[in-house]
């Protein structure tokens, strides 16, 4: 019932957007003598304020066309290397690069984004290495007969992506973006106590929820002052008929974006304010930095329920991998294993989803790596979305992490 009653709200926005974007532009028209008195301009702007807020919106594109390496622009495009139900493998291939410079695979975070959020991850990273990432797929749009995905399945797909960008004997780079930093160090031990020889060069982890009981915040409170079943209970809802994947359990992401809205409240309205004063004055590039945000961070998608369940029982309420207790298939997850994976533990000093010392930790439990190995950098000033996005991410976390791939190649 929660996802059709979600259903048919979309539906009546969606019409009610188009109409105020239509009327939007009525106001706006310079044919139209309303268009120049004072009100206008103002109801103009609140019509486009919110038909923009109301749109649906869906799988947003990376558009990476091109690149600068060497003093050189290249082309980019986009190329699917391996296929799976729930996600891909997807190479930014640059055409007349290097063929010597570091691979390297972004794992996105499987959690009611899509990859596309690390755009200016992907795009700073692209000058001087070899850049895949992986696409995770809206939960809703895979078919039952699929099966299911967890947290297994997870790091079964790191593996095989590794796997598949190594081929040959190589061993990638990885790089983990918040939630991933947990599946990401679980596949890299495994790989290490098995000798793989494409387990990572190194793993840069950013943001993750390691040990979260260092430093917890909103988002870890939220996930351990309520029992397992109350989140079984309250926030799993089924796929509806309108989808391919009708009839599977999922933690909706619109109930995902909703949270993460309502612990920022304040701020979006603000944000949204501005937006509007912007339009009312006429300053369409200012008000287009805001809708370009937006349009990326409502862009949501659906995971499974087994993949959200098991995630907030191992990492969030039991902390099962700095425990030394977390299993992949019933084999036990050792970070000793890891032995000759460099590993890059950065966080940001404002950080309000991952607190400080919970992606420090993945460098305290590799117990037999050695201290030359690790590293770690705090990122002065810096939210959890500026570890890896904006001005902070180019100029002062990317250096870090180049340095870091370079020196431990």
């Amino acid at each position: 019932m929660l996802y059709d009653a979600y259903e048919m709200q979309r539906s009546l926005l969606a019409g009610a957007s188009h109409l105020a974007n239509l009327s939007a532009g009525w106001l706006s028209n310079p044919a139209n003598p309303f268009s120049y008195g004072h009100m206008g301009p103002i109801a103009a702007a609140s019509l486009e304020v919110f038909a923009h807020a109301a749109a649906p919106r869906g799988k947003p594109e990376f558009h990476l066309t091109e690149t600068v390496v060497g003093g050189k622009t290249l082309p980019v495009r986009e190329e699917i290397v391996l296929r799976k139900p729930f996600g891909q493998l997807k190479h930014f291939v640059r055409e007349g690069a290097p063929a010597n410079q570091p691979k390297l695979l972004i794992v996105a975070p499987m959690s009611g984004h899509y990859a596309t959020l690390l755009r200016g991850t992907v795009e700073r990273m692209l000058p001087g290495h070899d850049v895949y990432i992986t696409d995770w797929r809206d939960a809703k749009l895979v078919p039952l007969s699929e099966g299911g995905f967890d947290l297994d399945d997870y790091i079964d797909y790191l593996v095989e992506f590794l796997e598949t960008i190594g081929q040959g004997g190589e061993r990638p780079h990885m790089l983990a973006v918040c939630q991933p930093s947990v599946p990401a160090y679980a596949a890299t031990a495994i790989m290490g106590a098995d000798k793989h020889p494409n387990r990572p060069a190194t793993l840069t982890m950013m943001g993750g929820p390691i040990d979260t009981r260092e430093a917890p915040t909103a988002v870890n409170t939220l996930a351990t002052q309520r029992p397992h079943a109350w989140f079984q209970r309250n926030v799993i809802a089924t796929v509806p008929m309108t989808y391919p994947g009708v009839g599977r359990k999922v933690y909706p992401g619109f109930l995902q974006l909703a949270g993460f809205m309502t612990m920022n409240l304040g701020s979006h309205l603000i944000s949204h304010w501005e937006m509007f004063k912007h339009l009312v004055v006429g300053d369409d590039e200012s008000a287009d930095a805001t809708r370009k945000f937006y349009d990326e961070y409502r862009s949501v998608c659906d995971m499974t329920a087994e993949f959200y369940l098991q995630t907030i029982d191992a990492v969030f309420q039991n902390h099962l991998l700095p425990r030394g207790l977390l299993t992949h298939r019933g084999r036990k997850v050792d970070p000793a294993a890891i032995r000759d994976t460099a590993l890059l533990a950065i966080e940001g000093e404002r950080d309000d989803i991952s607190g400080l010392g919970q992606t420090k930790a993945a460098l305290d439990i590799a117990t037999r790596l050695p201290a030359s190995k690790k590293l770690y950098y705090m990122a002065d000033g810096v939210g959890h979305y500026g570890i890896f996005n904006g001005r902070r991410w180019r100029e002062m976390i990317a250096p870090v992490v180049e340095q870091f791939i370079a020196a431990n190649g």
